[in-house]
């Protein structure tokens, strides 16, 4: 068996493109699933990205599809080209991000095969196991498609080193322009706290926070805890923060060594967002809010008392 493993990458600080944590995770899948690795990299300008994907451990080829047509990663121009790539595989992988998401189903309807989305464990060669109705059960999916296409849930699979491998790099020179999109503009948030997905320690704020300007009391927590800030959906739909800071089922997954948790009172589309963090801390004056039912601690108070407390013992 050979497994393709495409590579989502994002741009750092310093405007560099790097490759995003959540493909150390799919590598880690796909490792499990047995065989050769092999990495696909497209864009433009990404020939870093391909270097550095080429030290991950355990991967065997890289392929690097450098072009224009790639540069935005619209989905109409790149799943072509996984979907040409990839008949000579036997599994198709992709992180469960935006990219994945946007990009392996075209793929599966290209190839008529089906999907499997965001695994979290890998049975066989041929079974999974995935979440379903909001992470409250776990489905075991069994797929004899002779191509399979899947997402990867990251936080179910500990990265695989980001140095140690050594493998080929492979030019790819198929060029695949739909002209059915073309890519006008974007607005990237930029901060100086960890990427969300990626923190060691997330600090979320939800309706309790009553609204926006009251977040200054997390920002200032997490600035000295190192941590990413997130948000729950009804802050978020508040208009409170924006909307890449949602964590939960239609946010971003999730799994921190430490997370907590203020003001949010544990919607089961939340808790999917987050439920996998190692340590949970609550804090909510609503001693009946379901979040205290997953968290590890819990504090009933007043958040705006509270938080300025632990500040000051930070």
């Amino acid at each position: 068996m050979t497994i393709l493993v495409i590579a989502d990458y994002s741009t750092d600080q310093q405007d560099n493109k790097v490759v995003a944590p959540a493909t150390l995770s799919t590598v880690a899948a796909a490792a499990k699933i047995g065989g050769d690795i092999h990495v696909l990299v497209s864009g433009q300008g990404v020939g870093a990205v391909a270097e550095a994907a080429a030290k991950i451990a355990g991967v065997a080829k890289v392929l690097v599809a450098d072009n224009a047509a790639y540069a935005h990663q619209l989905p109409e121009n790149i799943a072509p080209l996984v979907a040409e790539l990839g008949k000579g595989y036997s599994h198709i992988l992709a992180a469960a991000t935006s990219n994945g998401k946007n990009i392996l189903p075209r793929v599966a309807a290209q190839l008529d095969v089906d999907q499997i989305s965001e695994i979290i464990s890998v049975e066989s060669a041929d079974t999974f196991k995935r979440p379903i109705y909001a992470g409250n059960a776990i489905a075991t999916v069994q797929s004899n498609a002779a191509i399979k296409v899947i997402t990867v849930r990251a936080t179910g699979f500990d990265p695989v080193a980001a140095d140690g491998g050594s493998a080929s790099v492979e030019a790819v020179a198929a060029a695949h322009d739909a002209g059915t999109s073309s890519f006008v503009g974007e607005e990237l948030a930029k901060s100086d706290r960890p990427e969300l997905t990626a923190a060691k320690i997330v600090v979320s704020g939800g309706r309790g926070m009553q609204n926006g300007d009251n977040f200054k009391h997390l920002y200032a927590l997490a600035d000295k805890l190192g941590a990413a800030v997130g948000a729950s959906r009804a802050a978020v739909d508040a208009g409170f923060v924006p909307n890449d800071m949602q964590v939960g089922q239609t946010g971003k997954i999730v799994a921190p060594q430490l997370y907590i948790a203020v003001g949010i009172s544990g919607a089961i589309q939340h808790l999917a967002g987050m439920k996998d963090s190692k340590v949970i801390v609550a804090i909510n004056k609503d001693e009946e809010a379901p979040i205290f039912q997953v968290a590890d601690y819990g504090l009933v108070a007043d958040l705006f008392e509270a938080i300025p407390e632990l500040e000051t013992l930070v």
